[in-house]
């Protein structure tokens, strides 16, 4: 799986989204499920799937699932 996959599945269960969503294109506050203790969930979540520990600017900064995949290649998790 790459890292593009497990990001997105990521998304998908941390947010509780519909398997099929988008999220490529999901930005913070773009839906009702990304709100604040969203973002603190889907923050958990990719903390605890990729082994890694995020900055707080980091964490502020992750706006979308764009910055997200380029925060965790900047971390140099493996593809």
């Amino acid at each position: 799986m790459t890292l593009n996959d497990r990001l997105r599945a990521v998304f998908v269960d941390a947010l509780e989204l519909p398997e099929g969503t988008d999220v490529e294109n999901l930005n913070y506050r773009g839906i009702e499920q990304w709100d604040s203790l969203g973002h603190m969930t889907l923050v958990a979540a990719i903390e605890d799937e990729f082994d890694v520990q995020l900055e707080t600017d980091q964490v502020i900064d992750m706006s979308s699932f764009k910055v997200a995949l380029d925060m965790l290649r900047g971390l140099s998790v493996d593809e």
